[in-house]
Parts: C-alpha cells; structure tokens; sequence
C-alpha cells in the first residue's frame, strides 16, 4: 500500500553527469528545463562536469544564468559513478530527484511517467530498457550478468535497469549516507529498499550519431565492480573447491596405499602428476586473483581518499 503524495510545487532535482558532450548539451539541457518546468517552478538541473576536454563546461557555463542550473565540475575524469554521487550529494534539499544522461538515450519524456508514479507514493521509480537495440551477443551477456549478480550479491537488480531513475528524499539520503568509495550504483540502488516500481523505455539513438561508449571492456569492468564489492561469495568458493580438492586427494592417496600394501603394485602415473601439478598451480593463481581484487578494494577503501574533487562549483552564483 502506497501513500499518495500531494506536494504543491515540489522541489525536483535532476542530475546530469557531463563527459564530452558539446555537441549535444544545450539542446539538452534546455529541453529538460521546459519539461521540469511544466511539472513545477522549483526545480534545479544539478550539471556535473567529469573532467570534459571539449567546450563542454564553457557551453554550461553560458547557461547558468538562464536556467535554474547548479554546475559542478570535477578536477579529472573520476568516472560516471562519482558523478552521480557528487549530484546526489548536491541534492540532499530536493524532494526527488531524476538521474539521467545528456545524449537523449534516456528519453525526457518518460519524467512524467516517474514523477506520476512518485506522487502515487513510490520512492524508487527505475526505468527498464526495452532491449530490441541491443545485439543477440550483448543480450545474452546481460541477461546472465542480472542472473549471476542476483545469486552472488544478495540483493536484486532489475534487468536491464540502469542509472535512469527517480529517487525521493528518503532514497536520497539512505544513499548519501553509505560511505564506502568504490561503488557499484546500480546495486546500491537496490540494496537501500524502498518502494519501487519500473517503467520500460525504448533508447534513444544518440543525436550526435555516434555508437554508446558503453564498450564491452567497459562493461565487464562494471560487472567485476558489482560482484567483487557487493558479494564474499567468490571467497567461499574458494574455500569449498579447496575442501573438495583435499577429500578428492586424501582419496586417491588411500587408493594408492591400499593398492601397494595389498596388490604390491608400482605406484606409475608421471603424466597424471604432471597434469595435476600444472591444474593445481593454475587453480591457485586464479584464487590468488581473487584473493588481490578483495585486498586492492580493501586498499583502496583504506586510504580514505575522497570520491571527487570539485574544481569549480557554480552553485553559488545561483
């Protein structure tokens, strides 16, 4: 059972991460303006720069002044994630708040979907891609991704949804109170809960023509990211090959005995040690690599460095 909201002029939010998107950006921009206009006057675009090297910022800039913007612009390229991260945490005021690209994939259309269901009561209204543009290869590895990543992680991940969503203020703060600094946003949006709710959504082609930058190095880093930092599953399986390992050894090694002592046969076999001698080694190498993306996260969370640093931050000329 929801609670139906009934705000009058909400304070909405949206948060745009910017790389490299000169082309594209004002057009952007100015439309999603009028369409959060139509929703209510208090809204704010919340502009992140992730360290772009075209006329991207000088393009935003040149908007503060006529859209209600806060421009925040990062010191370097620190990924997409913390882009997010530094918008939501410049949203902590808003009532809700909507995350999406600027290349027009995330249609602004589909805002008043979520903002319909937010007033309805949910709090984590998510947009789920219709899949008819992706290659049979690429559905095929997404779809076992959501499967792996939903028995390793522990939390459930909607398939084929992204960062394109709505968040309310409770689904706000929950996530700007997790202080870990190697995130995978997609699960953190599931693991904080609330009330949620999908809309599906066809992508857009990019308006400047130019493919995705979501490569499939990019994506396999993502995934990687989500297993290693939301499940100790692959340790455990470690463990349970490494007890399965000894009893299948402890087995052989009381075959071999029992076939000395009572048949007195010539223990042979210098193929099958090799053999085994090489598998085993490979076998401990891979857990070695397990055991190292474990401990360069621990590392990394260690070191206590913060997500971002902000170069320039615009919103106090608004």
């Amino acid at each position: 059972m929801t609670n139906v909201r009934n705000i009058k002029d909400p304070n909405i939010y949206a948060v745009i991460p910017v790389y490299n998107e000169e082309v594209l950006i004002e057009s952007f921009l100015r439309d999603l303006a009028n369409k959060l206009l139509q929703i209510t006057p208090n809204y704010k675009i919340v502009v992140v720069n992730d360290g772009s090297s075209d006329n991207s910022v000088e393009i935003i800039q040149s908007l503060v002044g006529q859209l209600n913007i806060k421009f925040i612009s990062f010191s370097r390229n620190f990924g997409q994630e913390a882009a997010i991260t530094a918008g939501l945490e410049a949203s902590k005021d808003a009532d809700a708040a909507i995350i999406m690209d600027c290349d027009f994939q995330h249609p602004i259309e589909v805002i008043d979907q979520f903002y319909a269901k937010w007033c309805e009561g949910f709090s984590n209204i998510y947009g789920v891609r219709n899949r008819t543009d992706q290659s049979a290869t690429r559905s095929f590895l997404s779809e076992i991704f959501f499967k792996v990543s939903n028995e390793l992680m522990g939390v459930k991940i909607p398939a084929n949804a992204g960062y394109f969503r709505l968040l309310d203020k409770q689904c706000i703060k929950a996530f700007n109170s997790l202080p870990e600094n190697g995130r995978f946003i997609r699960g953190l949006f599931a693991w904080i809960g609330f009330k949620g709710y999908p809309v599906p959504f066809d992508v857009a082609d990019r308006q400047d023509g130019t493919a995705s930058r979501w490569g499939y190095r990019k994506l396999f880093k993502l995934a990687f990211t989500g297993i290693f930092s939301f499940s100790s599953v692959p340790l455990r399986l470690i463990s349970i090959f490494g007890l399965l390992v000894s009893l299948v050894a402890m087995s052989y090694g009381l075959y071999i005995f029992i076939e000395s002592l009572f048949f007195g046969g010539d223990v042979s076999g210098w193929p099958t040690i090799v053999v085994s001698i090489m598998f085993f080694s490979g076998v401990q190498l891979i857990s070695l690599g397990v055991l190292g993306e474990y401990i360069s996260r621990i590392f990394e969370e260690a070191k206590k460095r913060p997500r971002y640093i902000i170069d320039e931050d615009e919103s106090r000329n608004l």
